[in-house]
């Protein structure tokens, strides 16, 4: 899979659906920002919990926007892979499948 790929049509999709539905999408992304800026867990560490329930739900477009994310602030392969590692103990082999995906979506954004 070509994740830079991946994140377009997933951009293209969320833009397709806000203008299906802009009051739900400018409420959800508030809530995006409220929970980003708030409390006390830095940026980082909400993406690792964020990419870990990622993993665990199976979601490919989510993985993609987490670990996006991710790159963007500076984490490493092995910091990725401790959460991949903590997801699949919580989720079992359906979990590592997803995890391969997300450390191959790391490793495509990170060349």
């Amino acid at each position: 899979m070509d994740w830079h790929e991946k994140l377009q049509g997933t951009r293209a999709g969320l833009r397709n659906l806000n203008g299906a539905i802009p009051e739900t999408a400018q409420a959800f992304g508030a809530l995006g920002k409220a929970v980003k800026q708030g409390g006390v867990l830095e940026f980082k560490q909400k993406e690792f919990v964020a990419l870990g329930i990622a993993v665990a739900l199976r979601c490919e477009d989510c993985i993609g926007l987490h670990v996006e994310a991710l790159v963007k602030s500076g984490a490493s392969r092995a910091e990725v892979g401790d959460v991949l590692a903590m997801s699949i103990q919580m989720g079992g082999g359906p979990a590592m499948m997803y995890a391969a995906k997300a450390m191959e979506c790391f490793d495509q954004l990170t060349r």
